[in-house]
């Protein structure tokens, strides 16, 4: 599945409430994330505007490692 070329950071976060993130806090230019679903979970999400590919791609293979899925399903929830 390909990963979308146009999404910010506000987008990225408010998709991954869908897997149980909440914000837990904002410095700067960065979001804290936090999950408790399948044991704790933390991650940063730049605050800019359409994230590089890489760094969507990391923050995806991150979420789907913690909840045991493979990386499709994390992309086909969030934006399929």
């Amino acid at each position: 599945m390909r990963i979308p070329r146009d999404i910010d950071g506000d987008k990225l976060a408010s998709l991954l409430s869908r897997f149980g993130y909440e914000t837990t806090r904002q410095t700067g230019s960065h979001i804290r994330l936090t999950t408790f679903h399948n044991g704790e979970d933390h991650l940063t999400v730049p605050k800019h505007g359409a994230l590089k590919v890489g760094t969507l791609n990391a923050i995806i293979t991150d979420v789907a490692g913690h909840l045991g899925v493979s990386k499709e399903d994390v992309l086909r929830v969030l934006f399929y």
